[in-house]
This record gives structure tokens, C-alpha cells and sequence, in this order.
């Protein structure tokens, strides 16, 4: 299967849906690209999210260059965390088409554990070798 065809069946899987629930109003929900798991758009703290919250995978939908939606639809994949000086956590997320990165705040509903993975990530796999600092 080409790349090209490959992208064009992620973008028919990944379309938001919205449904109506009697008693409960509108209901936007998306399905993960990664996973495949159903997400509400509405995480449990009652804010929008944009990321599955089980694997923290997400679809390319804003150019935020532009501010306005993004023509790429490729697949966010998380890959580190930041802390921002107010103490809240962010997402960052890179497209595996195009290499933009983004940043989206996590939910209160988001794998802790993947959440952590990425967190120490650093500290496990350091980018130089940790000898360096038994000379220093």
C-alpha cells in the first residue's frame, strides 16, 4: 500500500463524529488514529482535548503557523512532556508527515503511565554519557 493511499484511509478513519444522546445534548466524539480507541472530545474535567487519552496520539488538524486548520492530517505522535512556569503539563507532539511540533495541555484522564514514560525519559536515556559527571 503506497504512502499516499495509506494517509488518504487514516483520514476517512480518523472524521469526527457527532451524535446526539437523548437527554444529553451534542456529543463530538473521534476515533484515535493510533489505536482505534472511540474518544470524546470533552476529557473528563469537562475541557476539549485533542488527543486519545490512552495513548496520547493525535490527529494534525490546526496549522498553527496559520491558526486555521491544517490541509496535513498526519498522525501526532507524543513524544516528551513540558512543564510550563504555571506547573501545568503540555503534550509535545510532533506529525509523523510533515515534523511539525505542537503542544496540547493534559487531561486529567490521560495514561499516567505513558505520561511518566515520557517524563523521565531524559533522565533514562540521557543524550550524553553520565561518566562525564564522575570527573567533574
Amino acid at each position: 500500500m503506497s504512502t499516499h493511499h495509506h494517509d488518504r484511509a487514516h483520514r476517512s478513519e480518523s472524521t469526527h463524529a457527532r451524535t446526539t444522546t437523548a437527554g444529553f445534548g451534542r456529543t463530538d466524539t473521534f476515533a484515535c488514529v493510533h489505536c482505534g480507541l472511540t474518544v470524546s472530545a470533552v476529557a473528563a474535567d469537562g475541557r476539549r482535548r485533542d488527543h486519545c487519552p490512552s495513548c496520547l496520539h493525535s490527529r494534525h488538524v490546526l496549522d498553527h503557523g496559520d491558526g486555521g486548520p491544517s490541509e496535513c492530517l498526519g498522525r501526532m505522535t507524543p513524544i516528551s512532556i513540558a512543564v510550563l512556569r504555571t506547573g501545568d503539563w503540555m503534550v509535545v507532539h510532533r506529525c509523523v508527515r510533515c515534523d511539525e511540533l505542537t503542544s496540547t495541555p493534559v487531561r486529567a484522564d490521560d495514561n499516567r503511565l505513558i505520561l511518566m514514560r515520557m517524563a523521565v525519559r531524559p533522565l533514562a536515556q540521557p543524550p550524553f554519557p553520565l561518566e562525564a559527571f564522575g570527573d567533574i
